[in-house]
């Protein structure tokens, strides 16, 4: 079986959900008929990943404009009994393609976000989210932890599958979990824009013998309202994010990318069977486990969730 797939690398309109909303209708208009199975978008696209602000934190204080920030944030951020799952729910529908979506994400009854990704089908609507069970550095002052049900993965008409976010991509057990699940088609929304990400992305491929899909954002200081620029640090290095998005093979060979220092789409054609192919001399769930020495133990991780059948398929 071939898909093609697309890792779209833009930015959005900051801190504005409704509008990033239209943007991403926009694009996947752009891109639906050019035949992709699969659409993904950056960490937190919706509403934006807060590259290089501090919300008014210092060990010890928080500030009143950090909080109105935080509060800002957590207003535009995205509601799964809210309207903005429909929206991307039809769009994944009208277009027939499958969407995996970087969002913060915010929960009725409590205050906290997390940082999720959602897997949207085009005939059975939302799969399921994964949520970032360990944020990274200052993430830990604006997300959540999640706990293992959030380790999910999904056996879709396109192949099976899962992936993590960010630097959860660094943690050995969490991609284990993820192996063990059979996946696929292992998708990695990002932040990260250095040169040695491609490097993580190649390894997890080979390691896990699955197509490997790092999908970073675009973004210099000129997507920020001035309303949010002058709170920035002013290390551009820090602020600015010039992407990387790269697809890489079961082999670990970069079928499309890294793109570096502009928006756009980075797309291949992967063919399923590659993956048994590339199993002949490793697989890190079978023949190289080593069920005799080592036992693996994920607590609380659901299982597989199987796609319903439809009448309707993808061409």
């Amino acid at each position: 079986m071939k898909i093609k797939v697309g890792l779209i690398q833009d930015s959005p309109v900051f801190f504005d959900k409704a509008k990033t909303l239209e943007k991403i209708e926009t694009l996947v208009g752009k891109y639906a008929n050019q035949g992709f199975h699969l659409l993904v978008f950056p960490e937190s696209f919706i509403p934006g990943y807060p590259r290089g602000f501090t919300f008014g934190t210092k060990v010890g204080s928080r500030s009143d404009q950090g909080r109105e920030m935080y509060h800002r944030f957590r207003e535009n951020s995205f509601d799964l009994n809210g309207g903005e799952l429909k929206k991307l729910e039809s769009l994944s529908r009208v277009n027939n393609l499958y969407l995996v979506v970087g969002v913060t994400e915010k929960q009725n009854g409590h205050g906290s976000l997390y940082c999720s990704m959602l897997y949207i089908s085009p005939t059975e609507g939302l799969l399921g989210v994964h949520r970032k069970i360990k944020p990274t550095g200052a993430e830990r002052l604006i997300w959540a932890e999640s706990d293992a049900d959030s380790l999910v993965t999904f056996e879709s008409k396109i192949g099976k599958l899962g992936g993590l976010i960010c630097w959860e991509n660094y943690m050995p057990l969490a991609r284990m979990a993820m192996y063990k699940k059979g996946v696929e088609i292992y998708i990695a929304p990002t932040a990260d824009s250095r040169e040695s990400w491609t490097a993580t992305m190649r390894h997890i491929a080979m390691e896990g013998r699955c197509f490997v899909l790092g999908c970073n954002q675009y973004a210099t200081e000129d997507i920020y309202p001035e309303e949010y620029s002058k709170l920035l640090d002013g290390d551009d290095s820090a602020n600015n994010c010039p992407g990387g998005s790269v697809i890489v093979s079961p082999m670990g060979e970069i079928l499309a990318g890294p793109l570096f220092n502009e928006s756009g789409i980075v797309s291949a054609e992967l063919n399923l069977e590659d993956i048994p192919k590339s199993k002949l001399d490793f697989d890190v769930i079978g023949h190289y486990s080593r069920n005799d020495l080592f036992k693996f133990e994920v607590v609380g991780q659901p299982e597989m969730i199987k796609e319903k059948a439809h009448k309707k398929t993808l061409d």
